[in-house]
């Protein structure tokens, strides 16, 4: 997949370490001569030097055949005039990231597939982090309507050495809740546990429930025998 990102700040510099990682054609367009050399010699990724919202540097660094458009550029305005543009030019998939709530909309209009705003981020990982320190990640799904948790199962705890089929049949596991992966120990690959599978004791599970179940489901998990 060819994927081109505006602006080689942190977090496109990040992005496009990852997107290389995990073997895509990656290419940055930023202003600053510096940034462009790092991306180049240590990221490893092709770098136009110009603006990301001037249609020749766009062209030149191939937006016709991108797959993925990325404009992560420091300011709300020219992320809004890239995803324009990507529009314009045909590209099927573009994402952006949003600083001001009030680019919401706009982004969306110019053809923003995936808008992604810092600032909701940021709060919401502080505030799950704050409300739930034993969740060791949490992911939102469909604005909010679908929680996917990460959670330990400690040695003690009711779920210990039972199956995930026993689990799901107790009347305490949150109705609409799911266990979705499985991570044995730490150094092993996720697993996608089917009904036999016995969640040992430190070990991890992905768990899919609903905002309002929340709390029912980390109570079951940490619950004492």
């Amino acid at each position: 997949m060819y994927v081109l990102i505006g602006g080689a700040g942190l977090v496109g510099l990040s992005l496009a370490q990852s997107l290389v990682e995990l073997g895509h054609t990656v290419a940055i367009i930023d202003i600053d001569p510096i940034a462009c050399r790092y991306a180049r010699e240590q990221v490893g990724v092709m770098a136009f030097e110009g603006s990301a919202v001037n249609t020749e540097v766009l062209l030149e660094a191939g937006i016709r055949k991108a797959d993925s458009v990325a404009a992560v550029l420091r300011h709300d305005a020219l992320n809004l005039a890239m995803v324009t543009l990507a529009k314009h030019y045909g590209a099927s998939h573009i994402l952006a990231r949003m600083r001001h709530r009030d680019f919401a909309e706009p982004l969306r209009l110019a053809g923003a597939n995936h808008i992604v705003s810092t600032v909701d981020l940021a709060v919401a990982t502080m505030v799950n982090a704050i409300e739930y320190p034993q969740v060791e990640s949490m992911m939102h799904f469909e604005q909010g309507q679908i929680e996917v948790l990460k959670l330990s199962i400690p040695e003690s705890c009711y779920v210990a050495n039972r199956s995930v089929a026993e689990i799901a049949r107790d009347p305490r596991f949150p109705a609409g809740s799911l266990i979705i992966g499985y991570q044995p120990h730490p150094h092993e690959n996720l697993m996608i546990p089917n009904g036999s599978t016995v969640l040992e004791p430190n070990s991890t599970i992905l768990i899919v429930t609903k905002p309002g179940s929340l709390h029912q489901v980390i109570d079951f998990v940490e619950g004492c025998k």
